[in-house]
């Protein structure tokens, strides 16, 4: 194993959390075990229950962070070797999910230069001439994603999003777990540091208070009264991209391993041109989940994992993340 310095372990650290999590909780931890091998750790107390009831999102989001290391290492010519799963209890509420050693020497990966300036992009799309080659060169890239570039298909899947994430909006327990999730105002304790805050939601100041009463007291009432559905809509951003980009996955695959194809194929998509806002309310909801599997003829031996809305955005923007410190997630 190549030694891992105190510094360098924060250098990585500090790259690997960039990966995309589920409402951005961060629940992956680092831990070095025996000086030797390296440790992703689940920091059990960090969940979403309600959005992710079964835990398979929050696996998903510890296998984007395993990539985020792979590639952090990549970038100094180390590689992940000798990986082993395990389910080791570290404490009361956190446990080692896998352990490895890391080997010097290694082909530089094309996907590592990108994983500073990937974000996601709530806003519209503009079209390009250049999205037909985009579009080709992401499905030459990866083979587990399946690009749909169809207007009229398009106009359907962005109608079918806002009923989807509508369905799970009108739960109670929903609602109140996302706005737990929300930083709508730069004054929260946590604005810079996890959850979906309003530069990342890119929301203006009467936007994020708009959402916060739409989402919370003023919800039942405005639903009564029909309104609600209609403020809460995000189909003309949906409508507006060049495709809508299905990642599916072999059934059965360990979710570890989801997340690290996940995060690759977001970087593919951002190599390709394109920026991206996933729309998990599409892959979450059973009926539109079939819906989509049928458009996009996916066959029974696949799970179509999750769905983004890709183009060029409308306006130049400077990626910015917010991530726990590095010292948290060193345990």
């Amino acid at each position: 194993m190549s030694a891992l310095t105190p510094d360098l372990l924060r250098e990585l650290v500090a790259e690997a959390r960039l990966a995309p999590s589920v409402h951005n909780i961060q629940p992956t931890r680092w831990r070095l075990l025996d000086g030797e091998r390296l440790a992703l750790v689940d920091d059990t107390s960090v969940r979403a229950p309600v959005a992710d009831p079964s835990g398979h999102d929050v696996l998903v989001s510890h296998g984007a962070a395993l990539e985020g290391m792979s590639l952090a290492l990549n970038r100094r010519g180390l590689a992940i070797t000798a990986m082993t799963t395990i389910e080791q209890p570290l404490s009361p509420q956190s446990a080692a999910l896998c352990s490895f050693a890391i080997r010097q020497g290694v082909a530089p990966d094309p996907l590592a230069g990108l994983v500073t300036r990937r974000m996601s992009w709530r806003g519209k799309f503009v079209a390009s001439p250049e999205d037909g080659a985009s579009l080709v060169q992401l499905a030459v890239a990866r083979d587990d994603l399946v690009c749909i570039g169809d207007r009229p298909a398009i106009a359907d899947i962005a109608g079918w999003a806002d009923q989807a994430e509508y369905s799970f909006v009108r739960g109670d327990d929903y609602r109140a777990e996302l706005l737990e999730w929300m930083r709508l105002s730069p004054g929260h304790p946590h604005y810079l540091h996890d959850g979906l805050n309003r530069d990342a939601l890119a929301m203006n100041a009467v936007e994020a208070t708009a959402a916060r009463y739409v989402l919370g007291s003023l919800f039942k009432p405005l639903d009564r009264l029909g309104l609600a559905a209609a403020l809460l809509a995000d189909s003309a951003k949906t409508a507006s991209a060049a495709a809508i980009v299905l990642f599916c996955r072999p059934v059965g695959e360990d979710p570890l391993t989801t997340g690290r194809h996940f995060y690759r194929s977001w970087l593919e998509i951002d190599r390709a041109g394109f920026a991206a806002c996933p729309i998990s309310a599409l892959s979450d909801h059973p009926d539109f989940n079939d819906r989509l599997r049928k458009l996009a003829r996916i066959g029974g031996e696949l799970r179509l994992v999750n769905v983004f809305r890709v183009g060029r955005s409308a306006k130049p923007v400077k990626p910015r993340h917010f991530r726990l410190p590095v010292e948290q997630l060193i345990v």
